[in-house]
């Protein structure tokens, strides 16, 4: 039995008897018969699918399927109005669909704005009914973008017929909705797609567009600037064995040792090659042994000399020693054991303040200086600068007396010191104790063996002159910060030093001593990191497990070491003196403290 409708009624409406036979003016009765408009209202949207629906005599039968095709209903090719029609569906006792959302205008392709009723999707009693209607004229046919090739058309055809069957959910096993439920952003973009010219994509003229072919390219890291906070970074993925990151953040910068750019800059790199000598061992030499070379020991020699931080600490050191064999009731000689002893430019200085005090005041009438060394290879070293001095001290009209001694400092004694009961006796530490390791190395612990070791030879005094830097038990991060901070007002001190003279050899010697020294403290671990700095804090609490007290240095010293800032060339007023809580005087760059000289007894 055939139906003249093809709205997509399935045939057992007319087998369940519901239904008598139907023709398109009577029924066998004679009664007039509705037309299939008015029996099923909603379904023929179109007036021209009405009149297709009229013309036919005789019905074409009825599929199966219960659908019919959008040819049969249209004379020609078209898609300026479509039919479609759909079989009835078990969601209409669900809840409504709800397209409140929908967008009011939409610009598509070559500026034209839609209007909403092509951007809002179709309501759920037109999908029910079984249609979906879309403007018979849009856009005006003069529109470019309607001018299209057969081939753009059939292109068009086909995205609306994939889109039909996306919203319709077109599949005969499945009885889903999901397809008709998609959200309001879904719609707009097929919508989008569909009418929007594809011969004239939307382009932009920003390199980093989408459409843009180049845009997938990858590019190489630029030439990055190097900045504090990406070597932190890389500090810190180093110290936490991440050393892939670590390597990714190193390579994106290149080290250049521009003398001409400023202190900041040079420090950075400094800082950048040391790390580097930790994360590509294979491309950077170690710095565990250079700073044992000749010529390192003549650049620090030089920074000592260059920078009023050290040469002023060397001074408080001095001026100590000598307070303190000025309060002997009996000593006519003194005594100094010097565990480092360098170029012995700290005992000229002695030497010349003892040649310079007033006459009638209480001196020494010898000065014995006893060089203790553990390597026999430096002996002869040690006995050159022993000439030397020998010979200032004929100059300044002072007694003199020069020994060498090597042993270990466990195996160190008065005796074989050569230490006698007529003199006073003081214990030089300058710039030492921070090269010897200490229990964060090895169970024995040097550092604080040599300190009791010196308690036991019952010195007068024990001068302690330290750079100011936590850079010993620290982790790497916060040494890197440290140096940072420690190393940059050190190298802005210098820089204006040299400024006011003319050592700018000097300046450059200098600053190499001191990358050797900072890549010994980053770039190293375990014995191979020879530099390990400490603040006055934890040298105060060491000095007393070995059983050692502060001596408070005199305020005339204070003084005199600030005047010695405002002298000749130096003065300058970046550097500063001041008395640290604790019995030690602080020199320093701009408030920050670079050196601490300290006495104990």
């Amino acid at each position: 039995m055939s139906s003249g409708f093809g709205g997509g009624a399935p045939e057992f409406y007319s087998v369940s008897g519901g239904f008598p036979p139907r023709s398109t003016t009577t029924t066998s009765q004679g009664q007039p018969y509705r037309s299939h408009q008015q029996q099923f209202p909603g379904v023929f949207l179109d007036p021209s699918a009405s009149q297709i629906a009229q013309q036919s005599d005789t019905p074409p039968p009825l599929s199966l399927s219960g659908k019919r095709t959008i040819s049969e209903f249209q004379p020609a090719p078209a898609f300026n109005s479509l039919l479609r029609s759909v079989r009835p569906r078990s969601y209409l006792q669900r809840s409504p669909l709800d397209f409140s959302g929908a967008l009011s205008y939409q610009r598509y392709g070559n500026g034209i704005l839609m209007p909403q009723q092509l951007t809002r999707p179709p309501s759920a009693m037109n999908l029910v009914n079984g249609a979906i209607n879309l403007p018979s004229n849009p856009i005006p046919a003069s529109s470019p973008m309607w001018s299209r090739t057969e081939e753009t058309e059939t292109k068009l055809k086909n995205r609306l017929q994939e889109l039909e069957k996306a919203l319709l959910d077109d599949d005969e096993t499945g009885d889903d909705v999901s397809a008709v439920t998609n959200s309001n952003s879904e719609w707009s973009e097929a919508m989008q797609s569909l009418f929007s010219p594809a011969q004239n994509p939307i382009t932009s003229s920003s390199p980093t567009s989408s459409s843009s072919p180049s845009s997938s390219v990858s590019v190489p890291f630029p030439a990055f600037a190097i900045s504090k906070q990406s070597l932190v970074e890389a500090a810190t993925a180093i110290y936490e064995g991440r050393n892939d990151a670590a390597a990714e953040i190193l390579n994106r910068f290149s080290i250049a040792f521009q003398q001409g750019g400023n202190s900041e800059q040079r420090l950075l790199e400094h800082v950048l090659s040391a790390l580097k000598s930790r994360v590509f061992p294979a491309e950077n030499a170690s710095p565990a042994t250079e700073l044992s070379s000749r010529d390192h020991a003549l650049s620090i020699q030089m920074l000592y000399d260059l920078s009023p931080c050290f040469k002023l600490g060397f001074m408080a050191a001095n001026s100590a020693i000598l307070e303190a064999a000025a309060e002997h009731p009996v000593a006519e000689r003194l005594h100094v054991v010097d565990f480092d002893i360098g170029k012995g430019k700290q005992y000229f200085n002695l030497l010349h303040a003892l040649s310079t005090r007033l006459p009638g005041s209480r001196r020494p009438s010898v000065v014995k200086i006893t060089a203790v060394s553990d390597d026999a290879s430096g002996e002869d070293v040690l006995r050159e600068i022993g000439d030397q001095l020998t010979q200032a001290a004929a100059k300044a009209g002072v007694g003199f007396e020069f020994a060498v001694v090597t042993q270990r400092p466990s195996e160190l004694t008065r005796e074989s010191l050569g230490c006698s009961l007529d003199e006073a006796l003081a214990v030089n530490f300058a710039f030492k104790l921070h090269l010897i390791p200490d229990e964060s190395v090895t169970v024995e612990n040097p550092r604080d063996e040599l300190l009791r070791r010196a308690k036991s030879l019952q010195p007068r005094v024990v001068t302690l002159v330290e750079h100011e830097m936590n850079a010993n038990t620290a982790p790497l991060t916060a040494r890197v910060n440290e140096a940072f901070g420690y190393y940059g007002a050190l190298l802005e001190s210098i820089e204006s030093t040299v400024a006011a003279s003319e050592g700018s050899d000097w300046s450059r010697l200098v600053e190499e001593g001191l990358s050797r020294r900072l890549a010994n403290s980053l770039g190293c671990e375990g014995l191979n990191r020879v530099e390990r700095c400490e603040v006055f804090g934890k040298w105060r609490a060491r000095m007393g497990m070995a059983g050692f007290g502060p001596r408070a240095v005199s305020t005339q010293t204070v003084e005199w070491l600030r005047s010695r800032l405002s002298t000749g060339k130096r003065n300058n007023p970046g550097f500063t003196v001041k008395e640290e809580c604790g019995g030690g005087v602080g020199l320093g760059w701009l408030g920050r403290t670079l050196t601490v000289a300290s006495a104990w007894r």
